[in-house]
């Protein structure tokens, strides 16, 4: 085989060889990696190639916001009707979203999410409104895992929140769904498809 200039060294390629306009003259990637993008990595002195999504410290990788549409006057073991995903003015979320279905809400992929639930009431005077956050991790049983309680000493609207961390190891069995308890007559759950009053909020932390 000919060659021109000068014929290439048999031995091994070294950091030294390697000219850092190889990199430095390759197009620059202006957006934030895809997932399927690859690196090139030494684990433990043998090079391997890596999918973007499983390099840590990524931030944040699934947000997400549903809300009631419109006002609850009885008690709801499942809130399973009148839910959107918040579609106001300037909403974005992050990643492919929670998805739902009678009520329950699954998640698109594993982690560890903050579930919170935020609650807007107009309770009658000396009621008690309660709303759970319900768990399950075998797509069947649920539990309560958090609560937040309302209560009306006079007139005019009240709102609380709370949240919990889950554990989604398996987005088949690990799901969500929201209740509300004790509303008697008169009392209300306020919800609007305008803008969000009792509404549920999912952010994906990081790896399970």
């Amino acid at each position: 085989m000919s060659y021109i200039g000068q014929k290439p060294a048999d031995k091994a390629l070294v950091a030294s060889d390697l000219d850092p306009a190889v990199i430095t003259g390759q197009t620059a990637l202006a957006v934030a990696p895809a997932d399927t993008d690859e690196f090139l990595i030494s684990d433990a002195g043998t090079l391997k190639r890596i999918d973007a999504s499983l390099v840590g410290g990524g931030g944040i990788t699934e947000a997400d916001q549903w809300r009631i549409t419109a006002n609850i006057t009885s008690n709801q073991t499942t809130i399973s009707s009148n839910l959107e995903r918040n579609d106001s003015t300037g909403y974005g979320r992050i990643g492919t979203g929670i998805t739902e279905s009678s009520g329950i809400f699954s998640f698109g992929s594993t982690g560890i999410y903050k579930v919170s639930y935020t609650l807007v009431c107009y309770p009658t005077t000396n009621d008690d409104i309660f709303g759970y956050i319900q768990v399950t991790t075998d797509n069947s049983s649920y539990t309560n895992v958090a609560e937040v309680a309302l209560s009306r000493d006079g007139n005019g609207i009240t709102t609380g929140s709370t949240a919990a961390l889950v554990d989604v190891t398996n987005t088949s069995n690990v799901k969500v769904k929201f209740a509300v308890e004790d509303i008697t007559g008169g009392s209300t759950v306020r919800g609007d498809s305008a803008r969000n009053q009792t509404f549920f909020e999912f952010i994906r932390l990081g790896d399970t």
